[in-house]
């Protein structure tokens, strides 16, 4: 028999995709595999891609709008939908828009939360009853950020990311500046001078201020624009590099601080003002 649709004012809705950052990042080792185990910090910030997903009859996904130079089949949200088609034997569609609002490349994780908005939303929209525990699973196949945005919370995260704990850091202003490059995360990881035998430090030591990237003087030396951007914004306030970057970020406990940082940098830079957030807009409304 065939499966039938929920409420269709539900797929009327658009639902958040937030970006994140990586308010430290340690590399404390390296798995067989080659995967380095990270301790890192993830907290959300209040810019997002926005999806909405349309019900089609004939059990296909696809995007109503590609990408430019990302094949549809290979786009992190039809992935998901079809991963979770795979999983359970739902035999339903989907067309999915995407109104793309984060940089592309800019390590606040773009693609990684498309794909988790897409898992934790046709899992209700689907009736799929998939534990949150299951889908954060299924995402860490598609990527190791993807966990953290099915998780919803900022967390400290250990392993190759997927080992999740909430935590609260403040919730500041930040300014974020997407220098004109894509850093290519495989080739960081790769780099011969890459630390990769930090010693690991507790939730207390990062609140303490312990808020080293082990990838930051790597990626300055591949691509001088990101350490450029680093230098402009230290002249606000602690500039830090967020994954492999490209973006790189600054916290500000008062919005006209921000403000200022961001009228100030955006003569020259790509920039953007925005808000640490501890709980993902996309739980927010999931339990709204």
């Amino acid at each position: 028999m065939m499966q039938q649709y929920s409420n269709k004012l539900e797929w009327a809705q658009r639902w958040p995709a937030p970006a994140k950052l990586n308010l430290m990042l340690r590399i404390v080792g390296q798995r067989h595999d080659g995967y380095h185990l990270l301790q890192t910090v993830f907290q959300f910030i209040d810019l997002c891609d926005w999806i909405t997903f349309h019900p089609v009859i004939d059990g296909r996904v696809s995007l109503q709008q590609t990408i430019p130079g990302v094949a549809e089949a290979d786009d992190l949200t039809v992935r998901a939908a079809q991963l979770l088609k795979a999983v359970t034997g739902c035999q339903l569609g989907v067309c999915i828009e995407v109104e793309k609002n984060l940089p592309m490349g800019g390590g606040l994780g773009g693609g990684s939360s498309d794909a988790a908005t897409t898992l934790v939303v046709l899992n209700k929209l689907w009736d799929l009853q998939l534990s949150v525990e299951k889908l954060m699973e299924l995402g860490l196949s598609l990527g190791a950020d993807v966990p953290v945005f099915v998780f919803g919370y900022s967390a400290w995260a250990e392993g190759v990311g997927e080992k999740l704990e909430k935590i609260y850091p403040a919730e500041q202003w930040v300014v974020v500046i997407k220098p004109d490059c894509h850093v290519n995360t495989k080739e960081i990881f790769s780099a011969k001078n890459l630390t990769r035998d930090s010693k690991s430090i507790k939730i207390a030591d990062f609140i303490a201020g312990q808020h080293k990237n082990d990838c930051v003087e790597v990626v300055c030396q591949s691509y001088p624009i990101v350490k450029e951007a680093l230098v402009d914004l230290s002249v606000f306030s602690e500039a830090r590099l967020t994954g492999t970057g490209a973006c790189v970020f600054a916290q500000f406990d008062s919005e006209l601080e921000a403000l200022n940082a961001f009228k100030s940098l955006s003569s020259k830079w790509q920039v953007y003002l925005s808000k640490g957030i501890n709980q993902s807009p996309l739980i927010s409304k999931l339990n709204g």
